[in-house]
């Protein structure tokens, strides 16, 4: 993935790279939407809409959720408090380690940074053997 590219990122980018992590798997989650997991532990999903992620203005549920998860609360308030990243929570998701953010603003990062993301939701949940043979390989 280190050849990610600077292009903006788009959902097909999402699947491409999850699926290039070692051991992972992929389950249907409600309404089909994929769940990506590494040792039985999701690491990224599709999210339904839900009445929690709405659009401010409509009130229109967001039908576009992906999730990400963080390796801890510090790392998720530093994607969501920083303005420059389209990444956010919701209350349903208070103490969760994981962020989200729409498919429809995932071309605000750049190929290398999802990939960064995405490596990094797969590190926090992979088993410490799969972590550190991974990191080694690198």
């Amino acid at each position: 993935m280190s050849d990610a590219g600077d292009r903006p990122a788009r959902v097909e980018d999402v699947h491409e790279f999850a699926l290039a992590m070692p051991h992972v798997t992929v389950h249907d989650g409600t309404a089909d939407n994929p769940v990506y997991q590494v040792g039985g532990r999701s690491f990224v999903f599709f999210r339904n809409p839900r009445p929690d992620a709405v659009d401010p203005g409509t009130g229109e549920r967001y039908q576009d959720v992906i999730v990400f998860w963080v390796e801890s609360d510090a790392d998720k308030q530093a994607l969501v408090q920083d303005d420059t990243t389209p990444f956010f929570t919701t209350a349903h998701f208070n103490g969760h380690p994981s962020v989200l953010v729409r498919a429809s603003r995932l071309g605000e990062l750049t190929r290398t940074e999802l990939a960064e993301v995405i490596q990094d939701a797969w590190l926090s949940r992979a088993s410490p053997r799969r972590r550190a043979a991974w990191l080694a390989a690198r």
